[in-house]
C-alpha cells in the first residue's frame, strides 16, 4: 500500500480520536452536572449516588471519591464477566466523573431550593441532563464508564432492551444503597422507573448527532488540507 496513503489515514484517525475525546468529556460534564442536581434537589439521589452518599456519610472522603472507588470495583467485575480489558475511556470516565461531581457540588449556586416546586424542577432537569449526558459520552465510542460498560455488556449478551437492563441495574443498586442508609426518596424511585426510557431515546439521538459532527469536521479538515496543498504547489 502507498506510504503516503498510510500516513494520511493515520493522521485522520488521530484527528478523529481528538474530536471524539472532546465529545466524550463534554458528555461526562453534562452527566455529572445532572447527578449533582439530583443530590442538591433533596428529592432523592440516583441509586448509585445513594450508595456513594451512604458510603460518604459512614466513612468520610467525598461523594466523588466513592464514585471512583465503586467504579473501580464495578469495572473489574465487568472485565471478569466479559473476559477482556475495558477501553481507555472506561478508566477516564471513572476518574473524571468523580472529579466533576465534587467540583460541581462546590459551585455557589448549587443549593437546595426553598420551595417544593423548585426542588421538583431541579430534579426533573437533572433527570433529563443526566440521561442525555450518558448518550453524549457513549456516542463518542471511546468506551462506556464502569456502570454503563456493564449495562451494555448485559444488553449485548442477552439481547434485552437497554431500558430494561438499565432499570434492572438501578433497582438492585437502590436496594444496596437503602441498606447502607443512603438518601432514598420519591425522586430515587422515579429515577429508576424513567431513566431507562430516557437513555433509550438519548443513545440513538446523540449517536446520530455525534456522527454528523465528526463527518462535518472531518470533511472540513480534508478540504483545508487540499487548499494548503494547492497553494504549496
Amino acid at each position: 500500500m502507498n506510504k503516503t496513503s498510510d500516513w494520511g489515514e493515520m493522521v485522520k484517525a488521530q484527528g478523529d480520536i481528538w474530536l471524539r475525546l472532546i465529545v466524550f468529556i463534554i458528555g461526562l460534564l453534562v452527566m455529572s452536572f445532572g447527578i449533582d442536581l439530583f443530590i442538591v434537589s433533596n428529592l432523592g439521589a440516583t441509586p448509585w449516588d445513594t450508595l456513594h452518599v451512604g458510603l460518604y456519610e459512614h466513612f468520610g472522603l467525598t461523594i466523588g471519591s466513592w464514585s471512583i472507588i465503586v467504579g473501580f470495583f464495578v469495572l473489574g467485575t465487568s472485565a471478569l464477566f466479559l473476559k477482556e480489558w475495558p477501553k481507555f475511556g472506561a478508566y477516564l470516565n471513572m476518574i473524571l466523573c468523580g472529579v466533576f461531581i465534587d467540583l460541581f457540588l462546590k459551585l455557589p449556586f448549587m443549593v437546595t431550593p426553598d420551595t417544593l416546586t423548585g426542588k421538583i424542577i431541579m430534579f426533573l432537569a437533572g433527570l433529563l441532563i443526566n440521561g442525555y449526558g450518558m448518550g453524549i459520552y457513549i456516542s463518542a465510542k471511546l468506551g462506556a464508564g464502569p456502570r454503563d460498560s456493564f449495562m451494555l455488556a448485559v444488553q449485548q449478551k442477552t439481547g434485552w432492551k437497554v431500558s430494561h437492563v438499565r432499570r434492572g441495574m438501578e433497582v438492585i443498586v437502590l436496594t444496596a444503597g437503602f441498606l447502607l442508609g443512603g438518601p432514598v426518596h420519591i425522586g430515587t424511585i422515579l429515577y429508576c422507573i424513567i431513566i431507562g426510557t430516557i437513555v433509550g431515546f438519548a443513545l440513538p439521538e446523540c449517536q446520530w448527532f455525534t456522527n454528523k459532527v465528526l463527518r462535518k469536521m472531518g470533511s472540513r479538515k480534508h478540504n483545508n488540507k487540499e487548499i494548503k496543498r494547492g497553494v504549496s504547489l
